[in-house]
């Protein structure tokens, strides 16, 4: 028992903290955007459900020793893999779209390891309900969810803080090849020892040895796994794009989900059908009702631990109904497939359906209806009050789905949405005629603002005010025309600082940012300068192009939870200092409710020999926005101007903080 509890245990941490580790050494290579980072979800969920295809297939087909012999053969030609660091020769050359280029690089870096390591589960358990068939096989599930949750924790606290890149590569190898031995040991175990148990465990065999699965029973097994998985991502995009962009926030709702998985297939009866649907129709219809209740704004202590609760109760009901439903041992891989199935369908209809059909993030509430009508199709056979009332609520929950949808685009100008989440464009009103304003909102975070009357239309607004450090910097270059490289489109503001001669250059990876920016707001139109912009990720077009020669390079794009790393790192930088002249300056706006930025970029400045500024304006007084930015720049002298030093801050250094690179960066240590 405990070759095989080590073995799946193992094979679950792995295939969990290799996902980030992979994923981080490439972001760099590919731009550090959501498209990346989908790309690579789809690659592990298919994988996943790939392996489990395999061991549903070579257990029902193949003999033992056959299936054995061939699976020693495969664990044994993925050393040849090793190393998992990418080849160079996988960076893109051009501007082709870089799905491919993601997914032959995932396949050819660790796609026959992230393969057996995704069988292994299933097909571990397989074997030892064949070796001991009085066992309980499905508690070897819930230990291999708590492997995955273990590195789901591990990863963001004990790893990444501490470890570089390729130190995390080579330490996953070696505990890779522990796997290889664990797995061939487990393999060789039960091929010696099934025969031996085989007569004495024969009346057992028969006894746990129960019908075959009807075709509603394998829809039941999709259907409910993929609402687990639905449900969790619906969870995670609205709480981290409409409730609070706080860093690790997603955690919560993925830990919750696999502890579910844990409890409803560790054996001891957590779930229990009568105890848990109450709690299921209350919490389903308070998170409803939460949706549009005060204008949809609830006070974020309130709104986590509601949608945490209701998650948790959700995915109980979802994986409790599931274990209740889990077959006879000689049927488990073909139950196995089914949930991976039902679990990258769940994922698919989010990451990828979703975007394509709403324009916001409506399937948290959609996923709440069905809920609760697949609740009334399961309680059927209960009292009749019991489904009526399922029905009933579910109901009530369409009825605040509906008012929730209606909210959101009532006063809406525009709202799109795509793989870099949902964009809304509103008009609010002032005090006054002459303080209306349109915004452009990105989830919780403002990304930009325009006064509506004519008079003002064209003053900065916002993070860009005259006092704050990018008002104060362009503003110190001015006299000869300039050229002005800013990273982050948002609604266009800083080009109302643009002067006949000057010369504006925007990156922004967002598409439909570039789109609402010219057709929503004037600044860019109206601006004196001449405007350009330049789609995709800011870095990679950066190096691919000739020097800018740049006067100011505004780095614009560190305002949520969700930070691009890969243009705050040693390596970005040399990007950057490429790009401006030799009295430029790089302005990197570094205001945000729960990182420290501003020492990370002193740190990297220190590294060439910079000098840096943090310039506060408080905006006190002001329709502006409370700013931090860190100017950075080889002319010191430019720092010392009096309306610039007047106005600067001391930057506090963060004990223990190491300056970042593309190989590591550590989020946790930034926290305010």
């Amino acid at each position: 028992m405990t070759l095989y509890a080590l073995t799946i245990f193992t094979s679950a941490f792995l295939l969990f903290l290799v996902q980030p580790i992979i994923a981080k050494q490439i972001l760099p290579w590919f731009g550090g955007s959501a498209a990346v980072w989908a790309t690579c979800l789809v690659f592990f969920q298919f994988l996943l459900l790939f392996g489990y295809a395999y061991t549903d297939w070579t257990t029902r087909k193949l003999k033992a020793r056959t299936q054995i012999t061939l699976h020693i053969a495969l664990l044994a030609l993925s050393l040849a893999s090793l190393p998992i660091i990418p080849d160079a020769g996988w960076k893109p050359q051009g501007d082709d779209d870089p799905t491919w280029g993601i997914l032959g690089l995932l396949a050819a870096t660790i796609g026959l390891p992230y393969f057996l390591l995704a069988t292994t589960g299933p097909l571990v358990q397989a074997w030892f309900a064949r070796t001991f068939p009085a066992g309980t096989v499905y508690r070897l599930f819930a230990l291999s969810n708590f492997g995955s949750l273990l590195a789901l924790i591990a990863y963001p606290f004990a790893v990444e803080p501490w470890v570089t890149g390729p130190q995390q590569s080579y330490g996953w190898t070696a505990a890779y090849v522990l796997f290889v031995l664990l797995c061939s040991g487990a393999a060789l175990y039960s091929v010696r020892h099934q025969v031996r148990y085989a007569s004495a465990a024969s009346a057992v065999a028969a006894a746990n040895d129960g019908p075959a699965p009807k075709v509603k029973d394998y829809l039941l097994w999709l259907t409910l796994s993929a609402m687990g998985s639905f449900m969790l991502l619906g969870v995670t995009n609205h709480i981290t794009h409409d409730v609070a962009s706080v860093p690790f926030l997603w955690i919560l709702p993925l830990t919750l989900y696999l502890v579910t998985f844990i409890l409803c297939f560790e054996g001891r009866g957590w779930y229990q059908r009568h105890i848990f649907l109450g709690p299921l129709l209350v919490v389903v219809a308070a998170m409803a009702w939460a949706l549009h209740a005060d204008g949809g704004i609830m006070d974020i202590k309130e709104a986590i631990p509601l949608y945490a609760v209701g998650l948790f109760v959700c995915c109980m009901f979802f994986h409790g109904e599931l274990a209740n439903m889990k077959p006879a041992p000689r049927y488990l891989t073909t139950f196995y497939l089914m949930v991976s199935l039902g679990g990258a369908l769940g994922g698919l209809a989010i990451g990828f359906v979703a975007p394509k059909f709403f324009n916001s993030y409506y399937e948290f509430g959609i996923g709440l209806v069905i809920t609760l009508g697949l609740a009334a199709y399961l309680t059927r056979r209960m009292p009749v009050l019991v489904p009526l009332f399922a029905l009933g609520t579910a109901g009530f929950t369409a009825y605040n789905v509906y008012e929730y949808v209606d909210l959101l685009s009532r006063d809406a100008r525009v709202m799109v949405r795509n793989f870099y989440g949902t964009l809304r464009v509103k008009d609010a009103a002032g005090d006054n005629g002459d303080d209306g304003v349109r915004r452009l909102m990105h989830g919780v975070i403002m990304h930009g603002e325009q006064y509506l009357a004519p008079a003002k239309r064209a003053e900065p607004t916002t993070y860009y005010g005259p006092a704050a450090g990018v008002g104060r910097i362009i503003k110190a270059s001015l006299g000869a025309p300039v050229r002005i490289g800013v990273v982050g489109l948002g609604a266009g503001t800083l080009a109302a600082y643009g002067r006949p001669g000057d010369v504006y250059r925007f990156y922004e990876i967002n598409p439909q940012v570039v789109q609402i920016a010219r057709s929503e707001f004037s600044f860019l139109g109206a601006s004196g300068a001449q405007t350009e912009t330049v789609l995709g990720d800011a870095r990679l077009n950066m190096e691919r192009e000739a020097p800018q020669a740049y006067d100011v390079l505004v780095i614009d794009a560190f305002s949520s939870d969700s930070i691009p790393v890969h243009l705050i790192t040693r390596e970005a930088m040399a990007v950057y200092l490429k790009h401006i002249k030799p009295g430029g300056v790089i302005a990197f706006h570094v205001t945000n409710r729960f990182l420290r930025l501003a020492p990370v970029v002193k740190q990297i400045a220190d590294i060439y020999q910079l000098h840096t500024a943090l310039v506060v304006d408080e905006a006190e007084d002001t329709d502006f926005s409370k700013t931090d930015w860190v100017l950075v720049t080889r002319d010191q002298a430019l720092l010392e101007r009096k309306d610039i030093a007047g106005a600067t801050a001391e930057i506090l250094d963060i004990p223990g903080l190491r300056p970042w690179t593309d190989d590591y960066n550590n989020l946790f240590r930034i926290l305010k």
